[in-house]
């Protein structure tokens, strides 16, 4: 397969989204772990060191340039071939399966990589367009923070998120993101391995159930935040 047709052709398209997926899955793992550092309780303090980390490393910040280009080539290729799939379907079926065909969100692929999308973009604007950018595109800059024993400022991101995550309104918004995340996962998982070319039934099964798995503890891990620091579960 040429490069075109890597971009061109329908296998090569499905394969592009393969590989991007399988790279923002595991782009995920670093990004909910990090997250997660706000339930040391410690006022912010794990969460703003990890924080300044992943802004100021260098490494980090050229695969931060591969993450971007990975979610505009996966959405442009999904829309893609969403537009594609529902062309040939558009005579439609003399039998209508539903369900028993597939699961309603792996036809709703389209749905919720859109869902997804409103929610990177309003994410994007929230906390990673204040921490790149301080006040020049967001309403106020970060506010900065020192801890005993060092003497760097680091952006106080935490601050950020408890006064953002205090609109009752955006804290739903963020679930219903996470749960778009979820279903998109559920599908979007298995399928990206079988593309790649895992075939093998006992693999495909181990898959199968540790896509759903990660599926539902990522999401729910990512919703709980917002939560969290609504209801005052964060200090």
């Amino acid at each position: 397969m040429t490069w075109k047709q890597m971009f061109t052709s329908s296998v090569g398209k499905k394969f592009v989204m393969a590989l991007t997926g399988i790279f923002l899955i595991s782009f995920l793992v670093v990004h909910v772990g990090l997250n997660a550092c706000i339930w040391a309780n410690d006022n912010g303090k794990m969460f703003n060191v990890a924080a300044h980390f992943m802004g100021t490393t260098i490494l980090v910040r050229i695969m931060e340039i591969g993450l971007f280009l990975g979610i505009i080539v996966h959405l442009v290729q999904g829309y893609i071939l969403n537009l594609q799939n529902q062309k040939r379907r558009s005579v439609g079926y003399a039998v209508e399966y539903g369900n028993r065909g597939s699961k309603w969100y792996s036809r709703s692929m389209g749905l919720l990589g859109t869902l997804l999308l409103l929610f990177l973009i309003m994410h994007i604007w929230h906390f990673w367009t204040p921490s790149r950018f301080g006040g020049m595109w967001s309403v106020q800059p970060l506010s900065e923070v020192t801890y005993p024993g060092t003497q760097i400022e680091y952006h106080n991101l935490y601050a950020e998120m408890l006064t953002v995550f205090q609109n009752p309104i955006i804290v739903i918004l963020y679930v219903i993101g996470c749960i778009s995340l979820a279903y998109h996962l559920m599908h979007g998982f298995e399928s990206s391995f079988r593309t790649v070319g895992v075939h093998n039934n006992r693999y495909l099964t181990l898959i199968r159930y540790t896509g759903r798995g990660f599926s539902i503890i990522v999401s729910l891990a990512f919703a709980m935040m917002p939560v969290s620091m609504y209801l005052g579960w964060v200090k």
